[in-house]
């Protein structure tokens, strides 16, 4: 890769990842997550149908990524030559590795909201020159879904690579970050997808899909739990680096977003509105998208707290 392509200016002067990548990540993120859970409900239940959540994961997974690539081109030191990324590669390169698996992953995610969104398609004739390519893609689906599913993983994986292979900063160089990374993409990824599958495709709240999503988000929360834990541990059992690096966790305004945003919005929000609200409320509309939100902003707080607090308390 070109050495000169760095993420030191950009949109933000000042520490090396600001806040640009931590938008990135968060996009990236639930991207890969919304789409890698569609994609394994779609095969787990066979489903030959494009269901309102495949179609609202398909959708938010292009839009989400091509996002956080836009946050992350802006954010280089000279963006008019993202290009050279994609051009110089090293395979040694964490971030090389990245990129090629984002040249595969963003085409196809093009390709799944082609298929997710056919009957939609079909019926705007501004459309139609579409129609042709779905007809021809139609033969590649499933080998194309599983490729995409693969990537959708290895998106959120290598998010937590790339940030984690900082030395300097204790909270970050772990190698739990890319598992809980992927957690957390999961759970924010599919609190998104059904959000936008019930308001913009009308899916039933209360359907098979969603009913699977609801119970696969608290064993989810508990790998995050667990992930968390793990760092917080080895911070507090590690040399003098890692235990001064442990301060972020109860000093400072970094302190208050992993509280407030990620352990109470982000874990607490959902197991109160589900677990201490009455039975009309948690089965309510309201209740649904607050805990959607509630998944999704601690996700982001997640990634704020991890790459600012990471970087501010480095050996």
């Amino acid at each position: 890769m070109d050495g000169t392509m760095d993420f030191t200016i950009g949109l933000s002067n000042g520490i090396a990842w600001p806040w640009p990548i931590a938008v990135y990540l968060f996009f990236a993120g639930i991207s890969g997550g919304a789409l890698a859970t569609a994609i394994f409900i779609r095969f787990y239940k066979k489903q030959t149908t494009n269901t309102p959540l495949y179609k609202a994961a398909a959708l938010i997974s292009f839009v989400t990524i091509s996002l956080g690539m836009l946050c992350l081109v802006l954010d280089l030191t000279n963006p008019l030559f993202f290009w050279r990324i994609l051009v110089f590669y090293n395979l040694n390169s964490v971030m090389s590795i990245g990129v090629i698996a984002l040249t595969a992953y963003i085409p196809l995610t093009v390709v799944i909201c082609l298929y997710a969104l056919e009957e939609e398609i079909r019926s705007i004739p501004a459309l139609s020159m579409l129609v042709p390519i779905i007809d021809k893609l139609r033969s590649v689906r499933q080998p194309a879904e599983t490729a995409v599913f693969v990537l959708a993983l290895a998106v959120c994986a290598y998010t937590g690579f790339l940030i984690s292979a900082l030395i300097r900063f204790p909270i970050i160089n772990t190698s739990v970050l890319p598992a809980l990374f992927i957690a957390s993409g999961i759970s924010a990824g599919a609190a998104a997808a059904k959000m936008l599958a019930v308001s913009l495709f009308k899916a039933d709240r209360h359907g098979h899909d969603m009913k699977l999503l609801h119970g696969a988000e608290w064993p989810i929360m508990f790998a995050e739990i667990m992930f968390i834990f793990m760092i917080i541990m080895s911070l507090m059992t590690g040399n003098a680096g890692a235990q001064s690096a442990f301060e972020a966790f109860h000093t400072g305004s970094w302190a208050a977003v992993f509280w407030l945003g990620v352990v109470g919005l982000g874990f607490g929000g959902p197991l109160l509105l589900n677990f201490a609200t009455s039975k009309a409320f948690r089965h309510s509309a309201n209740a649904f998208y607050a805990a959607g939100i509630c998944a999704v902003s601690g996700m982001m707080c997640l990634r704020l707290f991890i790459l600012y607090a990471g970087q501010n308390f480095a050996i």
